[in-house]
């Protein structure tokens, strides 16, 4: 479980690292928009082939099926309640979380970022180490999302001890999620950890059509679809490398 909750909280210290540059640097929202549409990409790759795919192998169709389903609505749930507290937001590089709870934007952070460090932990499962192609996806889509969030923040007027902090916990829940991916499953049979995956593969889905690629989209930049398909193709490519 200990390299687990390392390699979670390997996938998960990019959001520290995208809220200092986000604090740090003035970057432009049509830049941010690319960033977020490139870690979209990244993302789908990772659940198609990292994700649906072995849980297909390991469960069949059914655990697919099932468990996309279960992963989708347990994540519209979660965000809908977080999302009446005021998080709608939480991913604008506007400021629009100025009219959100704090609290709620903390537990809007901290659903995002769950699913995807979970599964680092499930892929230790398969084998002696961890899904490489997968932890690149986490890292690389982690990153704009709190770039993304923390720009919001600053010009929302939240302490840079404030922004610093909520991204630091995010990082260390993704740490006891991955941790926990493991720990629970393991000995688990084969159906039951494609399940699992499927499963954390809709909420991942879920969450990139009702987080990230809205706000990617939010200027209309027309290259964000190419960046998209960037990310999906350089996660893809790193996944037969394996």
């Amino acid at each position: 479980m200990a390299e687990a909750a390392l390699w979670g909280a390997a996938g998960a210290s990019s959001l520290l690292l995208g809220a200092v540059i986000g604090l740090t640097f003035s970057i432009p929202r049509g830049v941010i928009g690319l960033v977020l549409g490139f870690g979209a990409g990244t993302l789908i790759s990772a659940l198609t082939f990292e994700l649906t795919e072995e849980a297909f192998k390991l469960g069949g169709a059914d655990a697919v099926a099932i468990g996309l389903a279960l992963g989708a609505l347990a994540y519209f749930a979660g965000d809908w309640l977080i999302e009446r507290r005021g998080a709608q937001n939480r991913l604008s590089s506007r400021g629009e979380q100025a009219g959100g709870s704090a609290t709620a934007l903390l537990f809007g952070a901290v659903l995002d970022g769950i699913p995807e460090s979970a599964v680092i932990g499930i892929t230790l499962l398969e084998g002696s180490t961890v899904g490489i192609p997968l932890l690149a996806a986490v890292f690389l889509s982690n990153l704009p999302e709190s770039l993304s969030s923390a720009t919001g923040m600053r010009i929302a007027g939240h302490s840079t001890r404030y922004v610093l902090g909520v991204w630091t916990i995010v990082m260390i829940v993704g740490g006891i999620a991955a941790a926990l991916g493991f720990g629970l499953l393991d000995g688990a049979s084969p159906n039951t950890i494609g399940l699992i995956q499927a499963f954390a593969g809709g909420a991942v889905l879920t969450m990139l059509v009702d987080t990230m690629i809205p706000e990617a989209m939010g200027d209309k930049h027309k290259a964000v679809g190419l960046v998209t398909v960037l990310g999906f193709a350089l996660a893809y490519l790193l996944s037969t490398l394996e």
